[in-house]
């Protein structure tokens, strides 16, 4: 039988839990939704400059390509920067040519991460009074581009941004992605971004819109140049400046598929939990949390079945069920089925070795590898 004390904090314990859990649902339902415009009088893309950084991208850049060209409002320019593809990137770009245009990358410069240089040097070679840039791995509607400038003009905002529904074929995909999702939502507080007076602040690199006069005010890519995650501190850039930042969830104007294997999955995760700003503190804070907030809670219902505690057991049984049915609910809700949200523990686990791996490479020095290319790890210099 375990004592009141212990009683008393596993009931402590769990409202944290719960209320997390909570937030976390809280900040998927006010995450604000933006869906296809009816065309209107007027042409609403006309002065934007699509920018795309391509590496290696002759499976996924064809149908990116295709879906700019088939917009209903299509841009100024679609601007393709090609950084050393060893693959048949060039030939997809040439033969969309004259209405997309290929640019080389110039040799990666010391300090540069290289999507950053590429993006740079297409921003300097565009002419569009938004820009914007779009990985190669994003279909869009037709409507999309339309709808986004038109949202942005709407909000006034100096950078706008969305989310694409995330396409999920593979276990892991399906297991791990909705998971990866929740980590986005609830770590940078995504709706609270488009707060002006909030200081939360996240862009989505997949696809931001941004005001040429605004970019280069603030220093563009080159700004965050040696940054990894480079559209979260160009947010921060801007947010710290006083611009008006919007994001919004877009699953019908745009699409993604944002990994095709498990190594890459952990690999992209890997770089994302990492960056180039090493922390062990907050990477040692983060393997707590998973560990406190996703594992331990599902041990509170054996625990005190095998103690002989009724009220430890009951509110093991309530976090189980809170656990598995919010996770059940997110996979839905997002587009997996909702059985692989059952299977939470196993993108926890996904999530603790990728965090343990960054823990592991920043005591030793390593690096964070990505498209065939490695970083060294540094400190964060964001204001």
């Amino acid at each position: 039988m375990l004592g009141p004390l212990v009683v008393a904090l596993v009931a402590v314990a769990a409202v944290v839990v719960l209320l997390y859990q909570g937030l976390a649902l809280w900040f998927a339902r006010s995450m604000p939704r933006l869906d296809p415009e009816a065309p209107g009088a007027g042409s609403a893309a006309g002065s934007v400059s699509v920018i795309l950084a391509a590496r290696d991208e002759e499976e996924e850049l064809p149908a990116a390509l295709d879906g700019l060209l088939a917009q209903d409002d299509p841009p100024l320019e679609i601007v393709v920067v090609e950084g050393g593809s060893t693959d048949r990137t060039r030939d997809v770009v040439r033969a969309r040519a004259p209405r997309v245009r290929l640019v080389d990358e110039p040799p990666l410069p010391p300090g540069w991460v290289g999507k950053n240089w590429a993006c740079w040097t297409g921003a300097q070679a565009s002419r569009g009074a938004w820009l914007l840039f779009l990985d190669a791995d994003v279909r869009l509607a037709p409507s999309a581009l339309r709808t986004a400038v038109r949202w942005a003009l709407r909000e006034r905002a100096s950078l706008a941004t969305i989310a694409p529904r995330v396409e999920m074929r593979t276990f892991w995909e399906r297991v791990v992605l909705p998971f990866y999702v929740q980590m986005v939502l609830t770590y940078f507080r995504a709706p609270r971004v488009n707060l002006d007076r909030s200081r939360a602040a996240m862009a989505n690199g997949q696809f931001w819109l941004v005001r040429r006069e605004e970019y280069e005010a603030l220093g563009g890519h080159a700004a965050v140049r040696d940054k990894v995650l480079e559209d979260v501190a160009i947010a921060r850039r801007f947010r710290a400046a006083g611009r008006s930042i919007r994001i919004a969830w877009a699953p019908e104007l745009a699409t993604t598929r944002m990994y095709r294997d498990r190594h890459e999955m952990f690999e992209g995760i890997l770089k994302n939990v990492h960056g180039t700003e090493f922390s062990a503190g907050r990477q040692a804070a983060f393997l707590a949390g998973l560990v406190g907030l996703f594992w331990l809670p599902l041990a509170v219902l054996p625990v005190g079945v095998a103690a002989g505690s009724v009220p430890v057991a009951l509110l093991g049984a309530v976090l189980a069920v809170a656990l598995f049915g919010k996770h059940a609910a997110f996979s839905r809700a997002v587009g997996a089925p909702a059985v692989y949200g059952l299977a939470f523990p196993v993108a926890v686990g996904f999530y603790v070795v990728a965090v343990s791996t960054s823990l592991v490479r920043g005591l030793r020095g390593g690096h964070v590898t990505w498209k065939g290319r490695a970083y060294p790890l540094g400190r964060d210099r964001l204001p």
